[in-house]
């Protein structure tokens, strides 16, 4: 068990559906939304940015600097943590003719390219994604993330002196995530956030959290988070575990059943069962200090 975590926010996510009225999608909102967060408690905000008019995942460099400038801008000073998982999406033509793709949904993009927003508003986190795989119940959508991917986007982040989340989704996971420790291209100490409950990826369970816990480099600071019902729950099973905190409406939009929630409201929640539990909630300034961060901005 750890006695001191931080709380990460992710505020609005990149999926092709929103599934509360409550989920920010404009720059403005989902900026409001992550500055609420922070004076909640949440030490780090992860920011994916929406379309406007669509209200789908976008890798819209202007729209990110919006959020970004607001969010410096404000009375507040989390941690930025912007999402480099777009760009990875490939959603095939079907059973029998998967190819060409369907370009609806399809959305493939270089690894240079799926950094272009980190390269110009440098944030001290940004995620990367450390495994292909498939998402969501049936259909044909794969989220793809190569070894040659990673290996460019792992050593980009690095040269930019910015801080790698390694987002894992499964046990295999954790090979590629060793492996580009071993090659020198994740500065200690690593950064993990293990990503539980999503379909076809590793079960929420007990049993399958804490194999992958065992399967961590020995001086990992790592979180954990399950979507939907048990992210609440998670919250107070992630410190007896040694992990960190990640609540938001990226991963759940209900404070209780049928009770919608704002980000703000997930975090005071987490908060307060942290607190009742005798952990204490990290600043973050202790976050930077912890995990070493570069203050670009």
């Amino acid at each position: 068990m750890i006695s001191d975590v931080f709380i990460t926010c992710a505020v609005t996510g990149g999926g092709f559906t929103v599934r509360s009225p409550l989920v920010p999608i404009t720059p403005e909102e989902i900026a409001n939304s992550a500055i609420e967060a922070a004076r909640a408690g949440a030490a780090v905000v992860h920011i994916h940015v929406r379309n406007p008019e669509t209200k789908r995942g976008s890798r819209d460099t202007a729209l990110y600097r919006e959020v970004v400038e607001r969010i410096r801008d404000s009375d507040v000073d989390p941690v930025i943590n912007l999402t480099a998982g777009m760009g990875g999406d490939l959603v095939l033509g079907g059973a029998n003719a998967p190819l060409p793709p369907d370009p609806a949904g399809t959305d493939m993009a270089g690894a240079l390219e799926r950094l272009v927003h980190v390269e110009e508003l440098r944030p001290e986190i940004c995620t990367l994604d450390f495994g292909t795989m498939n998402w969501g119940a049936g259909g044909d959508y794969i989220l793809v993330n190569t070894a040659a991917t990673l290996h460019a986007m792992a050593a980009r982040v690095k040269k930019l002196g910015i801080r790698p989340e390694l987002e894992v989704f499964d046990a295999g996971q954790l090979v590629m995530v060793n492996d580009l420790i071993e090659e020198g291209l994740i500065d200690d100490p690593p950064l993990i956030q293990l990503c539980m409950g999503i379909r076809y990826g590793a079960p929420d369970d007990l049993t399958t959290l804490m194999a992958l816990v065992h399967r961590l480099p020995p001086n990992a600071i790592f979180s954990a988070f399950s979507i939907g019902r048990k992210q609440l729950p998670y919250v107070a099973l992630a410190p007896l575990v040694g992990a960190n905190v990640r609540v938001g409406l990226e991963d759940n939009v209900y404070l209780s059943r049928g009770r919608l929630a704002t980000n703000a409201e997930l975090v005071q929640r987490a908060v307060e069962i942290l607190e009742r539990i005798g952990v204490r909630v990290m600043s973050p300034e202790e976050v930077r200090e912890k995990l070493a961060l570069k203050v670009h901005a």
